[in-house]
């Protein structure tokens, strides 16, 4: 009798315990799961170009302060993202596009229907850079410094909100550009510079 006893609690303990650990996942927010990858250099790469498959592009292609979007054709978040990043573009915000584990036919007619807000694009066949880079999935959205340092991880797509609230901010940051009350975009060294 206890043998059996023990036989039907084993499984429902370990029900119970799958629940609980699944319960408290889920209670995460995703874009907020942290990157060892903040504060250091992309790590060094040589990748074929997405438009351009015999010329390859590393790490000194990269220009910085922009933004390394990792995306991909079989991604709905990134169709999502996409006209955002469009828009971003036409705004002045550089923008490297990390395509990752996807098929190059596709992605080019991805570009062509939905346009290129990509300055370059590194086509990462076999997820290489995205491995080295932690990437968990696309989309993600790298914000990049100056001096090839990357300062933000954006996990999921790039909405109006998350661009607004979060990457712009810290973009103003890294560029050393903020925005006065009109909503323009203002060199803050300059006006530190000429205030009295």
């Amino acid at each position: 009798m206890k043998a059996k006893w023990i036989l039907m609690a084993v499984p429902l303990v370990l029900f119970l315990g799958m629940v609980l650990f699944l319960g408290f996942g889920l209670q995460k927010d995703p874009s907020l799961l942290p990157s060892t990858m903040v504060d250091k250099p992309i790590p060094a790469f040589s990748l074929p170009r997405l438009l351009e498959p015999s010329q390859q592009i590393g790490i000194a292609d990269i220009k910085g302060p922009a933004l390394l979007n990792v995306w991909g054709t079989w991604c709905p978040n990134c169709k999502i993202e996409h006209p955002l990043l469009v828009e971003l573009a036409k705004g002045g915000i550089p923008i490297y596009g990390l395509n990752y584990k996807d098929n190059r036919n596709e992605a080019l007619k991805w570009l062509q229907q939905l346009g290129n807000p990509y300055i370059d694009v590194i086509f990462d066949e076999k997820g290489t850079l995205g491995f080295d880079l932690g990437v968990y999935g696309a989309p993600e959205t790298f914000l990049v410094d100056a001096n090839g340092l990357i300062r933000y991880r954006q996990v999921g797509e790039i909405t109006a909100d998350s661009w607004r609230n979060v990457l712009w901010p810290k973009w103003q940051l890294i560029t050393g550009h903020t925005v006065n009350a009109s909503g323009q975009a203002v060199d803050r060294h300059a006006a530190a510079e000429s205030a009295p």
